[in-house]
């Protein structure tokens, strides 16, 4: 738990569901931990009888994330992170460029509503490793991440500001998959996942995932390695 701090004095407070599966919830609290942005975590187990009771003080929409601020709530990972990048961040959510800024928006937005298939296949799982068989759709999906994340222009404009930001926050939840299943990656992308995996807002995710003790079951997919 964080103070409640921010430039302008608001209060922030981020609800999440669980540390150990709810990736979603990594996105916006990667980006708010990494920005160095002070917040009050409220966590709620998923699947448990009362989530969605409990959830609805926070948000209609029925999911989580959900971001306070004073009186204002906002819902969906990205518009957390958009709004928090405008209204806390001076932008800086996103790269400078207006072309590097139209590049990480396009491939955040594809990371959004994409993937359906290697998330469905592959659910986050920080405590976990295991072994498991893909097929043809999600090698496809993991092809195109490796083709992302080893593009000249994601490696350069790494290497220009070392953060990306917002897109960090999205990827955040794939590098964590492909470390739990053993995905094999190019060197390039390979060299961004175990970047991300040793990042020291991921460690501190990871060490919060191994102190739960909620199990949910169709989550726990492959073969213990």
């Amino acid at each position: 738990m964080w103070n409640l701090a921010t430039s302008n004095q608001s209060t922030l407070m981020l609800v999440i569901g669980n540390h150990n599966y709810s990736s979603w919830s990594l996105r916006a609290w990667f980006f708010m931990r990494r920005s160095g942005l002070y917040f009050e975590q409220k966590r709620l187990a998923l699947f448990e009888s009362d989530f969605h009771e409990k959830l609805s003080q926070y948000s209609d929409a029925g999911r989580v994330p959900v971001l306070i601020d004073n009186d204002l709530q906002v819902w969906d990972s990205l518009a957390i992170c958009e709004y928090l990048s405008e209204a806390h961040l001076a932008g800086s959510g996103w790269p400078q460029s207006l072309q590097d800024r139209a590049k990480a928006r396009s491939i955040a937005s594809e990371v959004h509503s994409g993937f359906a298939n290697l998330r469905h296949a592959l659910p986050m799982n920080c405590r976990a490793k295991r072994s498991i068989a893909v097929d043809d759709r999600v090698r496809s999906e993991i092809d195109r991440i490796d083709q992302i994340w080893s593009d000249p222009w994601f490696i350069n404009a790494r290497e220009k500001g070392a953060d990306l930001g917002i897109l960090d926050a999205f990827f955040a939840p794939i590098a964590s998959r492909f470390h739990t299943y053993q995905i094999e990656l190019t060197e390039p992308a390979s060299h961004y996942r175990d970047w991300l995996l040793q990042t020291p807002e991921l460690m501190e995710w990871y060490q919060l995932a191994s102190q739960e003790s909620e199990v949910i079951e169709e989550e726990e997919v492959g073969t213990p390695l």
